[in-house]
């Protein structure tokens, strides 16, 4: 056992302070330090945030905004797995979406997927959310969509793009929440 003579006290107390100074309490901890899972995954696209003087690196989270299209949401995933399988293939469907404008606050939003096959040219949906909920009936055939065109989507109106329409150009067919459930409006020109 190693004593110290009784003059080494303050010493101690300035070790302990110089420690506690640069981030090596008592208090400290691994559960601490160690960043928490997050259930959206950040935008490769996206700024990096800034990061405190110190260098530590903040751990992705969910979005702030409930309003954000969010894309990765849980609840996409939930109604995806309980969708019946592709009538084509009997496949199931891929979760991950390969376009949407999902958010819990538009009156209407879709995100498009695609049958979970091989295939060159697999079967594509949308499937559409209310306020954030799927909307399981009432809506019109959603079969062949391949993506959204964000120029004529609102917050209650989504503008569905089909492929090779009128002479192999791409057309848009809209559905707009009525206030009651989906119906399928007219577009502007056509």
């Amino acid at each position: 056992m190693w004593l110290l003579p009784r003059r080494a006290e303050p010493l101690t107390a300035a070790v302990l302070i110089a420690a506690t100074l640069s981030g090596c309490g008592s208090g400290d901890s691994t559960v601490t330090k160690t960043p928490q899972s997050a259930t959206a995954t950040p935008s490769i696209t996206a700024p990096a945030t800034p990061g405190a003087s110190s260098g530590a690196v903040a751990a992705p989270s969910t979005p702030t905004d409930p309003c954000a299209i969010d894309l990765a949401s849980p609840t996409i995933a939930k109604v995806v797995s309980d969708l019946p399988r592709d009538p084509r293939s009997q496949q199931p469907w891929n979760a991950e979406p390969l376009a949407g404008n999902y958010n819990q606050c538009a009156q209407l939003s879709a995100v498009i997927i695609k049958a979970n096959t091989n295939a060159v040219n697999p079967t594509t949906r949308a499937v559409l959310f209310h306020l954030g909920q799927f909307i399981p009936q009432g809506v019109p055939d959603t079969y062949g969509f391949n993506g959204i065109d964000a120029t004529q989507t609102t917050g209650d109106t989504v503008a569905l793009t089909f492929p090779g329409g009128l002479n192999g150009l791409n057309t848009d067919v809209r559905f707009h929440w009525n206030g009651n459930g989906v119906e399928l409006i007219g577009n502007p020109g056509h």
